[in-house]
C-alpha cells in the first residue's frame, strides 16, 4: 500500500502542478481539502480524471462516499486498491 501512497502523492503533484511540494510534504493521512493540502472542487475533478486514466477507477461524483474517498491519500489508496481491475496491479 505504501507504493500506492507514493504514486498518488506524485500524481497529485504532477496533475495539479504543485511544483513547490515534494512527495514528503504530503502526509498520507492529512486532509486533501480545506485545512490540509488546500485542494478545491476543480482540483478534485482534475485529480479524479487523472486517477481514472492511471488506475482505470472512476470516482462517481454522485456517490455519497466520494467525499470520504477523497479525504486523504490513505482513503484514495484504499478506494483504488479495492476497485481497480486486477490487471492494473
Amino acid at each position: 500500500m505504501e507504493k500506492l501512497h507514493q504514486e498518488l502523492k506524485a500524481l497529485i503533484i504532477e496533475t495539479l502542478n504543485l511544483e513547490d511540494l515534494s512527495i514528503e510534504d504530503i502526509e498520507t493521512t492529512a486532509p486533501l481539502f480545506g485545512d490540509g493540502l488546500g485542494l478545491d472542487s476543480i482540483d478534485a475533478l482534475e485529480l479524479g480524471l487523472a486517477i481514472k486514466n492511471q488506475y482505470s477507477v472512476i470516482l462517481d461524483t454522485d456517490d455519497c462516499n466520494t467525499r470520504t474517498n477523497f479525504a486523504s491519500v490513505e482513503n484514495l489508496a484504499k478506494f483504488i486498491s479495492e476497485h481497480r481491475p486486477s490487471a492494473s496491479l
